[in-house]
């Protein structure tokens, strides 16, 4: 409350991305940008050309109407605001990957307003699914593919794209150029910048273990299953989707188990017939982590308030009073009472004349 004066200026923004991390959302986006365009062009992608740009638009709308909103409720700076046009283009690029990403993977037939919520719902999300992370709020639900999962759950008749339509219209050597393209630019991209090759170790490995495993129990096609990993869109979702790094963990070990935990739930969808499962199986371990963190919030929470109370039972205890010597006139000696608290003694003033009297 104000009590009536005129409103201060507003805090600083919330804070920004790092160098590094801002390099690597742009080059994401550069990266998903030119493979749209080349998927457009020459490589079969089934969805109308309008429908990027609807996808796009959406995902700047959303994301630059509700970091106003919350700009306002938080009394601070947009994000998107200090640094002109670049930090315009910088803020946005979060929204400019998830949209082309939904477009991409997903297939409504014709019904545009479908993918349009995907968008919004991939976008919106991100203010509303947050667990707290060293000290902050974060979004820990994968975008674009919470978004695709919603749909696929609440239309039956969704789908997602058919594999064929990366490779639809090459041939050859075409047809090895276009993967090892995505892989070495996945692979330099987290590499060097976001740091989750442990992921991709952990999915891949896991996913090679569960294809065995099922073949096993089940008595599924083994080979089949491990030729899963050769298709452009299991190797662009290894590279482009599950190593988001908002939505993943930062140490190697707890990204190893973030894929391999993918790669297991996958195995166990694929299992009970369920299609879809590798966006379902990253859906359902972003949900556990989020509530994983949470659980740590909540016991942290619990420890302060309880050493809380403990201190406040400390301090309030009771205090005795332990004798001290001052010396008196004459040489002699006099004792006086010193309060003794639970930090140490607390020495009072003495308030007696000094023993032996006057003369």
């Amino acid at each position: 409350m104000n009590d009536g004066q005129a409103p201060g200026p507003r805090g600083p923004a919330a804070p920004k991305h790092s160098n590094k991390v801002t390099t690597a959302l742009r080059n994401f986006a550069l990266s998903i940008t030119v493979f749209n365009i080349v998927g457009y062009t020459l490589l079969g992608f089934e969805q109308p050309w309008l429908w990027p740009f609807l996808a796009l638009a959406t995902g700047y709308t959303v994301e630059l109407a509700l970091e106003t909103v919350a700009a306002h409720v938080e009394d601070r700076t947009p994000r998107y605001r200090g640094n002109g046009l670049r930090g315009l283009i910088e803020f946005l690029y979060p929204a400019h990957i998830t949209s082309l990403a939904l477009n991409m993977l997903i297939y409504v037939n014709d019904q545009v307003w479908l993918m349009i919520f995907g968008v919004t719902v991939s976008v919106g999300a991100k203010w509303v699914l947050r667990a707290p992370v060293r000290g902050r709020l974060r979004h820990f639900m994968n975008p674009s593919n919470l978004g695709i999962t919603t749909i696929l759950l609440l239309v039956p008749w969704a789908s997602i794209a058919p594999p064929y339509h990366f490779t639809e219209h090459t041939s050859g050597w075409v047809d090895w150029l276009i993967p090892g393209v995505i892989i070495i630019g996945g692979t330099m991209i987290n590499g060097k910048l976001t740091g989750r090759m442990w992921v991709i170790a952990g999915w891949v490995g896991v996913f090679a273990v569960q294809s065995i495993v099922r073949g096993w129990i089940l008595d599924t096609a083994i080979l089949g299953a491990l030729g899963t990993m050769a298709g452009v869109g299991f190797i662009l979702f290894t590279n482009y989707m599950i190593t988001d790094p908002g939505t993943t963990p930062s140490r190697p070990a707890a990204q190893f188990a973030f894929g391999g935990g993918v790669a297991a739930v996958y195995g166990f969808y694929t299992g009970a017939s369920l299609p879809y499962g590798i966006f379902f199986a990253t859906t359902t371990v972003c949900l556990i982590r989020g509530m994983f963190l949470w659980s740590l919030e909540f016991v942290d929470r619990s420890r302060r308030a309880h050493e809380a109370r403990q201190g406040t039972v400390g301090s309030a205890g009771t205090t005795g009073t332990a004798p001290t010597t001052q010396p008196g006139q004459n040489g002699q000696t006099t004792t006086t009472p010193t309060q003794v608290g639970r930090s140490g003694p607390d020495i009072a003033a003495p308030t007696g004349q000094p023993a032996g009297g006057a003369t």
